[in-house]
């Protein structure tokens, strides 16, 4: 597929990666894309490109900047570009206070996620939550000891789940599809649950795994 993502920082960079190791056609946007050079010189074929760019480029966009910018690079990248496609929204509503004693705080409430925001104000576009409860080394070929790891996800509509659900079992993760997009209001803060043993003790090297009862549904 053509894919085309929003942001330069280590998640943007870590799947884009992993989107041009498994043969897709990858645009990174930036609003400053001479920072990717580097980037797309060690990826051979990926381009690099305004946030218009990118998600012209896209049959599905991947929105990786942080939390508080995320409608910003949306608005940047153009409704049009965005209408009827998938949009994979990686981010999490971190606040820019500090941490208390290894938990973030949000500028989200609990009956509230960013992503649901976001849908609001791009109501055209098919929003799906994924890659958001895991650090960037492990977004892609995930490896862990005790098996392979669950990717949360949700949206509201079924068809573009289904395409990110493709990606995700791609890139070695099993998928749990947590319904509409109200479901983010769990799935953000995962990411708060995943960042304490990395906060507190420099631990990173986990993920989440989704166990089911033998014989059950």
């Amino acid at each position: 597929m053509n894919v085309g993502i929003l942001g330069s920082g280590d998640v943007a960079r870590a799947l884009g990666a992993g989107f041009h190791k498994y043969g897709h056609d990858v645009m990174l946007g930036s609003r400053a894309p001479a920072k990717l050079t580097a980037w797309s010189a060690e990826h051979p074929g990926a381009r690099v490109g305004s946030f218009a760019e990118a998600a012209g480029h896209g049959e599905v966009v991947v929105l990786s900047v942080s939390g508080r910018a995320a409608e910003q690079a949306l608005s940047a990248a153009g409704a049009e570009n965005l209408n009827g496609k998938p949009v994979i929204d990686t981010t999490n509503p971190i606040a820019d206070a500090p941490p208390d004693n290894g938990v973030l705080r949000y500028f989200t409430d609990l009956n509230e996620s960013l992503m649901e925001r976001l849908q609001e104000r791009f109501p055209e576009a098919l929003f799906v939550k994924a890659f958001n409860s895991v650090g960037n080394p492990h977004m892609v070929d995930p490896r862990f000891e005790g098996g392979t790891p669950t990717m949360f996800i949700c949206g509201d509509n079924d068809g573009a789940k289904r395409t990110v659900r493709g990606i995700l079992e791609q890139f070695g993760w099993e998928v749990a599809d947590m319904g509409g997009a109200e479901g983010a209001r769990a799935i953000e803060p995962l990411c708060m649950l995943w960042c304490i043993p990395l906060l507190l003790r420099g631990e990173g090297d986990h993920a989440f795994r989704l166990l089911k009862r033998a014989g059950g549904t």
